[in-house]
């Protein structure tokens, strides 16, 4: 998690900073219907990589948005699920959700 000194003084800057880039958008959004296993984060998301999924799953996990939980089995099972800090972006996510229906309604 990063400290205090290393994010923006802006807060808004520092939304962007965790949560910017529209793959990790897209994870917390799947991650908000409940845990997933990798496989199923990747399936969800049409276009993206294995490397990059795992890449912004670190990142998020880094800075206290979800949650790594492995299973001792053979062959290893790993859920990923948001974290409560995680699940605050809900109202975020809900609000973006509703902007871009009607920015869709608009265009069409």
């Amino acid at each position: 998690m990063l400290t205090k000194e290393e994010l923006p003084d802006c807060p808004v800057a520092t939304t962007v900073q965790l949560i910017g880039n529209k793959w990790k958008l897209l994870i917390i959004r799947d991650l908000l219907v409940g845990p997933k296993r990798f496989t199923e984060l990747f399936h969800s998301l049409p276009a993206i990589s294995k490397k990059v999924l795992t890449d912004n799953l670190r990142a998020l996990e880094e800075d206290g948005l979800v949650e790594r939980q492995v299973f001792a089995e053979v062959p290893p099972r790993v859920v990923y699920s948001l974290s409560p800090l995680g699940m605050s972006l809900k109202p975020i996510l809900d609000v973006m959700k509703e902007w871009g229906t009607e920015y869709k309604s608009n265009v069409e």
